[in-house]
């Protein structure tokens, strides 16, 4: 990585970076919003089903797979240190570990999941549609783990327009199994919200193919021959991974799993409820990419420039990456509140639905501001390493102060299942003013251990 002396270099270099990786984020999350919306043009239960599944699946995905980021800092400050060779080693040992973590989730899955539904008293059709959906979800979770190791190892290497492509062409396969499976075309059987997990396994397989074959045979990839040679199971390899993955992954976990819980806690509600929650939530998340986008560029930059020991440029590059998170939510806010209508029209025809999640997305234009804030500082520290702070700043702020809050004004106010959502934000906004405070004494430790050596 050549070394950025000016801002206007750093702002090119940095949006080289940044726009593959918001493309491919904004494309892998059009697959979770293409089974929503397609479910949802089928019935509202699909929709509620489809609902409720994910948010089952996207908390133990995104935590668990957040243990796997941590291939991302590993790469790239051996990268900036010149120990190119270190590289493959430690990937195919992430290879390995996003195996042994695919098999957990699978046989926990088998144990867990029917308890879990029946105790949240749904509609039997829902209740029906959520776990099918699930099943067939879980027959691509082992190519996924593996798809989002060889992703952190090509994006490490800066080359973020090989990722953008593989998840590009997912599109349009997951657009059609999705078309086939869930409205029963060209002779395939309906399956409404069932047919959206059968579509997502078939594509998951399909993207971990097409970057294998680059990873083997497309250059620079090709050169560290990441599948020529057999690397036995290495523990302390392991434990480098897990060091750093495990609080990158429960971090994550702790601030995805909150909104899950939310949406469980709202099962209470009529259906109407249920599916206009997850329409306004799930268009909130679809924004929230841009921000997490830049959150994994800052993690590719600082994390080659702390390798290669410019601290300053580190430091230049986390304010750059900030600053333009502030700038895109302020944007993003404006869409949310001047096109509720046209975004609520996206998910549903049904007159109730589209009425009540118009209410819930003014709600969603107080999250731009603090996720603005929270995701891009999240990672620029793990492009230093520093991540066990962060995972009790996202327990403390998610489960200690936003989950208790919005159940008190749901169950005791007359805000009811908006309540939730003032807890949701309350949580976001205690999560930005922590991570700020950790950035900021983690760059001055780093400036005055420079400054000393």
């Amino acid at each position: 990585m050549k070394n950025n002396s000016l801002k206007r270099e750093k702002l090119n270099y940095f949006s080289s970076i940044l726009f593959p990786i918001l493309v491919t984020q904004l494309g892998l999350y059009a697959m979770n919003f293409f089974d929503t919306t397609m479910s949802g043009k089928v019935h509202p239960n699909d929709l509620a089903g489809v609902a409720i599944g994910s948010s089952l699946w996207v908390p133990v995905y995104t935590g668990l797979s957040g243990i796997l980021l941590s291939i991302t800092p590993i790469v790239a400050q051996l990268v900036g240190a010149k120990k190119t060779k270190d590289v493959p080693y430690m990937v195919v040992q992430g290879i390995y570990v996003s195996i042994v973590i695919s098999i957990i989730v699978t046989i926990l899955g088998v144990i867990v999941l029917d308890p879990i539904l029946q105790n949240m008293g749904l509609d039997k059709p829902v209740s029906h549609i959520a776990k099918w959906y699930l099943i067939s979800l879980s027959l691509g979770i082992l190519p996924l783990f593996i798809y989002a190791v060889l992703r952190c190892f090509i994006d490490a290497l800066g080359y973020t327009r090989v990722t953008m492509f593989v998840t590009l062409c997912s599109l349009p396969i997951n657009f059609v199994f999705n078309y086939l499976f869930i409205f029963g075309k060209l002779g395939f059987p309906k399956l409404g919200g069932i047919g959206a997990g059968i579509a997502s396994a078939i594509t998951y397989w399909c993207i971990t193919a097409i970057a294998v074959i680059i990873v083997m045979r497309q250059s620079p990839f090709k050169k560290y021959g990441i599948f020529k040679t057999f690397y036995s199971v290495s523990l302390k390899a392991w434990m480098e991974i897990l060091v750093i993955g495990v609080p990158i992954g429960l971090s994550i976990f702790f601030e995805t799993s909150i909104f899950a819980a939310v949406t469980l806690l709202m099962s209470q509600y009529n259906t109407i409820t249920i599916a206009s929650h997850q329409a306004a939530i799930n268009f909130a998340s679809f924004l929230y990419m841009i921000p997490l986008s830049i959150s994994m560029a800052l993690t590719i930059v600082v994390g080659h420039e702390v390798g290669a020991k410019r601290i300053r440029d580190a430091k230049q590059y986390s304010y750059l990456g900030i600053s333009m998170a502030i700038f895109l939510s302020i944007l993003s806010a404006a869409l949310i509140y001047f096109f509720r209508p046209e975004v609520a029209s996206i998910y549903t025809e049904d007159s109730a639905v589209l009425k009540l999640t118009q209410d819930f997305l003014i709600y969603a234009i107080f999250f731009q501001l603090s996720d603005a804030i929270a995701a891009p500082i999240q990672g620029v520290l793990r492009g230093y390493k520093d991540v066990n702070v962060t995972f009790i700043m996202a327990l403390i702020s998610y489960w200690v102060i936003g989950l208790p809050v919005g159940y008190l004004l749901a169950t005791y106010t007359s805000l009811d299942a908006f309540g939730y959502w003032i807890g949701l934000i309350s949580g976001l906004a205690a999560g930005a003013v922590g991570l700020s405070a950790r950035l900021f004494f983690i760059q001055r430790r780093n400036e005055a251990s420079l400054s000393n050596s």
